[in-house]
């Protein structure tokens, strides 16, 4: 199947699908403990936890036609992290499975310069135009108070709240377009 991906240019930032050996990018993204800090448990082994979802998220691209872009600067191309729409399924329901999942993490030396929400944006305008208006959730810890106002930002509401198997609790969101 051929296809042609997307590479989306912002003022500031250039997205683009992932590429092979990308997954060492996103080890070194999420090694930072003030990055992972609210991503869940910290994997065993970094490196072939960060391939697996490398591989899950190039799925997402080749069965669905969306998912992750990582993100760079478009002037001196630093790795500022990665975002998107991608497709999972949780296995607890509650509207998080069989829809568009959006996620967004940035490097800790590029937060507070607003390059989420340009990315986001930039990403769900793309989404809309190749996928058309539809529902699109997230989850978020509520301790993350910078991730929930982003989201607010982009327009997703609170709908519910889940308690993980690890204890972790996390709000779920959506976005009606």
């Amino acid at each position: 199947m051929s296809k042609d991906w997307p590479t989306i240019e912002t003022d500031r930032l250039l997205l683009r699908l992932p590429g092979p050996d990308d997954y060492l990018l996103l080890r070194d993204l999420v090694a930072d403990p003030e990055v992972h800090r609210y991503l869940g448990p910290q994997p065993h082994d970094p490196t072939t936890d960060m391939f697996s979802r490398a591989l899950r998220a190039a799925g997402s691209w080749q069965l669905y036609g969306y998912g992750m872009f990582l993100v760079f600067e478009k002037e001196g191309g630093a790795f500022v992290g990665q975002l998107g729409m991608f497709r999972s399924l949780r296995g607890f329901a509650k509207g998080l499975d069989h829809v568009a999942e959006a996620a967004w993490i940035v490097a800790h030396e590029h937060w507070r310069k607003g390059y989420a929400r340009e990315g986001m944006e930039a990403a769900f305008t793309w989404f809309e135009a190749e996928h058309g208006s539809q529902r699109i959730a997230c989850m978020i810890e509520p301790e993350n108070l910078a991730s929930v106002a982003l989201a607010r930002n982009l327009g997703f509401v609170r709908y519910d709240r889940h308690t993980l198997e690890d204890g972790a609790v996390i709000d779920l969101f959506e976005r009606l377009r």
